[in-house]
């Protein structure tokens, strides 16, 4: 579905990162999109929208999964 969104659609490189220190890289390497850190299992809304990206961290704040435009 990432198609049809402008910029890098996916962050592989940031797990394990800071959640906060991920979120700023993703929204300073694509303009277009809003990066929101969530913990691990909390619930989000599943819509699709090429204007954010879900940055999933664990208790300690830790990026635990590839962030992706969704």
């Amino acid at each position: 579905m990432g198609d049809e969104c402008q910029g890098k659609n996916s962050w592989p490189e940031l797990v394990g990162f800071d959640g906060q220190t991920a979120a700023a890289r993703i929204e300073s390497e694509n303009p277009n999109v809003n990066a929101i850190v969530v913990q691990e299992g909390f619930n989000v809304t599943t819509d699709y929208r090429c204007d954010r990206v879900w940055v999933w961290v664990s208790k300690a704040g830790k990026v635990t999964e590839t962030p992706i435009i969704g």
